[in-house]
């Protein structure tokens, strides 16, 4: 497996941002899901920061998990390589100065787009949702 940026992230806050990226992929077509939204982004910075947070944990840990017989390729070294750049550019844009609703949203389009990409959104939400209610340990 590749080598993951541990995150910080109580299991609660895992939901919630898996909840609100959810919200965001569904483009927000009811009164009641602009409400919601609406209501998330009343957080500002703090949706920034959690959306950065998750969004380094679903890069390494669900996006770009290499099966443990290839996790001495090169290929492997790159994706891995890879993974911590985006990660960390994703992080300390989310908690810039000034990152508020506006950069959540976008963080969270650029991880959806990333899903959309390798599988299915709801199947990534589905799994992560799945991890933290069996126990997934904060601090992974």
């Amino acid at each position: 497996m590749t080598t993951s940026p541990k995150t910080q992230l109580a299991p609660e806050q895992i939901l919630r941002a898996a909840d609100y990226v959810e919200l965001v992929w569904q483009e927000q077509g009811t009164e009641e899901e602009k409400a919601a939204l609406a209501e998330f982004h009343a957080d500002g910075p703090e949706l920034a920061r959690l959306v950065g947070e998750f969004g380094a944990l679903l890069l390494a840990d669900y996006l770009t998990v290499v099966p443990d017989e290839h996790a001495d390729c090169e290929s492997a070294y790159v994706a891995g390589k890879l993974v911590t750049v985006a990660s960390r550019y994703l992080k300390r844009w989310c908690l810039a100065s000034g990152a508020g609703a506006h950069t959540a949203w976008i963080a969270a389009g650029f991880l959806i787009e990333c899903m959309q990409e390798v599988d299915q959104v709801h199947q990534f939400i589905a799994d992560i949702r799945g991890n933290v209610s069996v126990g997934w340990p904060a601090g992974i």
